[in-house]
């Protein structure tokens, strides 16, 4: 019995994976950057889409697929500053995966885009795994979760590209050494980078935006 349930998993995982492939060969056809956002609950991650979108949305065109077990809030909230969202309603699971994000596109009109967001389901464990045919994983750590996440959580950290440290306004208030996590991500994924900001007072916010800008470009020219 356990044989059978290993090969089912395995089954499961390659259908995803193949999936995904076609996905990355869609977005390379149409241009679009797409980042694949993780973290845990409560980390800003869509508080940092609208800040991203204030900022940008007037040198590109960008979509946003949300990913939660209920309600269309974060969705509603992209679509109120006039950028096309779609919400993908789990029902208890917690990851978003290749089939999801494929109906999505078929569904709705969020291509053609020059970024799409896919904000995923808050998670640190599950979502690690699960391709979504991106270019990029992005990590998200608020600096209020506390500071041992990334050597409690090593997978994410380790293969996230970008890890994007969130609330750093809060950082006088709250016990989280700096210091420490960064050394412990740059440990996990030597070759990532590390952007520490705060979608309240703005600081890393333009730094954000020119990886952002910059990493397009790089998948324009190639």
């Amino acid at each position: 019995m356990t044989k059978k349930l290993v090969t089912i998993r395995r089954k499961a995982l390659a259908a995803s994976e193949e999936r995904a492939d076609k996905l990355r060969g869609r977005f390379a056809d149409s241009g679009t950057l797409v980042f694949n956002l993780i973290s845990s609950p409560g980390s800003g991650k869509t508080t940092l889409l609208e800040t991203t979108i204030g900022r940008m949305a007037e040198v590109c065109k960008m979509a946003v697929i949300e990913g939660d077990v209920a309600t269309e809030r974060d969705a509603d909230r992209i679509r109120a500053m006039g950028v096309p969202a779609h919400q993908v309603l789990t029902s208890g699971a917690c990851h978003l995966d290749a089939r999801q994000i494929e109906t999505a596109l078929e569904t709705t009109d969020l291509l053609p885009a020059d970024v799409l967001f896919i904000e995923n389901v808050g998670n640190l464990i599950c979502p690690t795994t699960y391709d979504l045919g991106e270019d990029f994983k992005i990590a998200l750590l608020s600096v209020t979760e506390g500071d041992d996440k990334p050597i409690k959580y090593p997978a994410i950290f380790s293969r996230a590209d970008i890890t994007v440290i969130t609330k750093s306004d809060l950082l006088p208030y709250v016990p989280f050494d700096l210091d420490t996590v960064t050394g412990h991500i740059s440990s996990l994924n030597p070759s990532g980078v590390i952007l520490v900001v705060s979608s309240t007072t703005g600081e890393g916010i333009d730094l954000w935006c020119d990886l952002i800008a910059s990493r397009l470009e790089a998948k324009r020219r190639s």
